[in-house]
């Protein structure tokens, strides 16, 4: 399905647990990050995104989205090419500050390695695939 000006969305993979825990935020929620996961296909930034910090260079983004009081992240790279990866999906649940707890962080480092792994998996199928066309 192309869109409009021609390109076709990247795919998305989603890591360990990212999308079920998407599923259990409230539709407002899952519809605000949906979006800006599809702009990120598209190879736009939704408004609400921002650089992960500690990843400098790194292609990590996250989502921050705010719904009744409670603060929602979801966290996902751009640094492959031809895919965007979900790495992490949580809810902020720290009452102090707005810096994001070192387990999530650890999460996301664990993640974006499974995310390469992957990447350079499929992307390697799909060259063995198009070359035996």
């Amino acid at each position: 399905m192309s869109k409009p000006g021609g390109h076709e969305p990247k795919p998305v993979f989603w890591i360990a647990s990212s999308l079920d825990d998407l599923r259990s935020f409230s539709e407002a929620v899952r519809d605000a990050i949906g979006f800006a996961l599809f702009q990120a296909q598209m190879g736009g930034m939704h408004v609400a995104v921002k650089p992960m910090k500690g990843y400098k260079g790194a292609g990590v983004l996250e989502v921050v989205e705010d719904s009744d009081g409670d603060t929602f992240r979801a966290v996902y790279t751009v640094k492959f090419k031809e895919a965007v990866y979900v790495l992490h999906v949580f809810q902020k649940k720290s009452k102090t500050g707005i810096k994001t707890p070192q387990r999530d962080i650890d999460l996301v480092d664990t993640r974006l390695a499974l995310a390469k792994t992957h990447y350079e998996k499929w992307t390697a199928a799909h060259e063995k695939a198009r070359k035996q066309k």
